[in-house]
């Protein structure tokens, strides 16, 4: 039977690939020229710093800029408050990354509601949709490319 898995996931090494130029953009900007402001990625965050909100504002915009070249989606960053310490203010751009609880049954509920004859079951941080003709499973993805959820959506291992 044909099956396939959405997932919700961010690519680490092109997420990577965009901070690093991003922060070689930054650097032969002549705005941002003798600024302390920049980019880091650590664990499952990026932090932009610079001594201004609209400053930060700029650097989180050449990010996603980075981003889509790239191709990776831009809705898995969850931007944090800004911080102010001292003459430097702080962002942290959280990544969401996997399906959620709620998320997932939302899937489940849009895939039951098309009345195709597939199947749609959690498994953990992905959804896996079964069915006996590709087509349907088609019609699957096409719904829900259309629908409009909190995540970036991928959808990948698909068996014939």
């Amino acid at each position: 039977m044909p099956s396939f898995d959405v997932v919700s996931e961010v690519d680490w090494q092109e997420l990577r690939n965009a901070v690093d130029q991003a922060s070689r953009e930054l650097k032969t900007r002549f705005d941002f020229r003798g600024v302390d402001a920049g980019f880091e990625l650590t664990d499952q965050v990026v932090q932009v710093w610079s001594p201004e909100e609209f400053q930060i504002a700029q650097l989180v915009d050449i990010l996603q800029d980075k981003m889509i070249k790239r191709r990776l989606d831009i809705g898995a960053i969850d931007p944090g408050d800004i911080e102010g310490a001292g003459k430097v203010k702080r962002q942290t751009l959280g990544l969401k990354q996997g399906i959620d609880r709620d998320t997932s049954k939302k899937i489940v509920k849009l895939i039951k509601d098309k009345k195709l004859k597939v199947q749609a079951q959690v498994q953990g941080d992905k959804v896996r949709v079964t069915g006996k003709k590709r087509d349907d499973l088609q019609n699957v993805i096409a719904t829900l490319k259309d629908q409009d959820l909190d995540r970036p959506l991928q959808y990948d291992n698909f068996r014939d």
